[in-house]
């Protein structure tokens, strides 16, 4: 990267290749995206991204198709290195141009931008392996966090590695992540469930399917649809501890802890929140210790004991996780039965 002294030129796209963002913000980009798709990949366009005031150079990616994190909410949460590829690619292929485009503007970079989702995918992942075969640098962005993740994104990077193109990931901010190191909740084994089906019967169904895994839990839920998710997740798993994980870096950020029981009468009460959420839920208790009986040790020990102290004790007698245990016996000296 070069010193921030040497660079004061601001970017602006070359004249010819705008498009005003009315032309490609709906529907499948229609003419912004020919327009694009035309452009040459080697363009001697200026490749500048911006922070603080001072305008800073890209250089020009190697080819193929780069996977790009960028922020779920605070458009501070975004690397160097993301900038970095953002601002020297050939194009963005990204779900929706204006989303997108908040992120650009804030970071001063203009990189042509392409609409690549589920109702134009079809089309335009022919258009995008051309430029590919052209030896442009695409870059590939969700609308927050890490691309393919709980998205359909993964049929382009299928498509370039069977085309023989390089795939590079731009590690970044994840939502999943995030909800996890909050929650408090054991980390050393966790699974990824993604959205939970939508139809009531479905999503018992599936509830039943991951009850015995020996893992933490990671679901991403919708608002609407939370309070009916708890409560069938309550009565699939049981009293499991989890956390509730709302508007993850954003300015009403908001984790609620508890039983599953405990959340489910909560939302029930509360009605369904607002904002992006994501659930996380403690493994299952070993198969030698039932829930009740893990109530009653702790139940024990607490007469006697602190929280943490005696968490750590029944945790040492049973060999369940630590952080499961601590966060029942919070729930229990909390009245939270």
């Amino acid at each position: 990267m070069a010193d921030i002294s040497t660079c004061s030129r601001e970017y602006r796209l070359p004249a010819g290749s705008f498009v005003p963002h009315t032309a490609h913000d709906a529907g499948d980009g229609g003419l912004y995206n020919a327009v694009i798709m035309n452009a040459s990949p080697e363009s001697s366009r200026p490749r500048l991204f911006r922070i603080a005031g001072h305008s800073l150079p890209a250089a020009r990616p190697e080819s193929g198709l780069h996977i790009v994190a960028t922020p779920i909410g605070n458009l501070g949460d975004v690397t160097l290195r993301a900038l970095e590829t953002l601002a020297g690619a050939d194009v963005i292929a990204c779900e929706d141009t204006r989303i997108t485009r908040r992120l650009l503007d804030r970071y001063g970079i203009e990189t042509p931008l392409v609409a690549y989702h589920d109702h134009n995918a079809e089309q335009t992942r022919p258009r995008l392996l051309a430029r590919l075969a052209e030896g442009a640098v695409v870059a590939q962005v969700s609308d927050a966090g890490t691309p393919l993740v709980s998205d359909p994104g993964y049929k382009l990077v299928e498509a370039a590695l069977e085309a023989g193109y390089r795939v590079i990931p731009v590690p970044g901010a994840s939502a999943s992540l995030a909800a996890l190191v909050a929650a408090g909740l054991p980390t050393d084994r966790f699974f990824f469930e993604g959205f939970l089906p939508a139809k009531s019967g479905a999503r018992r169904t599936r509830i039943s399917e991951l009850k015995t895994l020996p893992s933490t839990l990671v679901v991403y839920e919708s608002g609407p649809r939370l309070p009916e998710s708890l409560a069938d997740l309550a009565s699939g798993l049981g009293a499991r501890p989890a956390a509730v994980c709302r508007e993850l870096t954003k300015t009403f950020e908001e984790v609620r802890r508890g039983p599953l029981d405990a959340l489910a009468a909560h939302y029930a009460e509360a009605g369904p929140p607002k904002g992006e959420i994501v659930l996380v839920i403690g493994p299952p208790l070993a198969a030698e210790s039932s829930a009740a009986d893990l109530d009653a040790a702790l139940r024990t020990a607490l007469a006697s004991l602190s929280v943490k102290d005696a968490a750590a004790a029944v945790a040492t007698a049973t060999g369940l996780p630590r952080r499961a245990v601590y966060a029942r016996a919070l729930a229990l000296q909390a009245g939270d039965e």
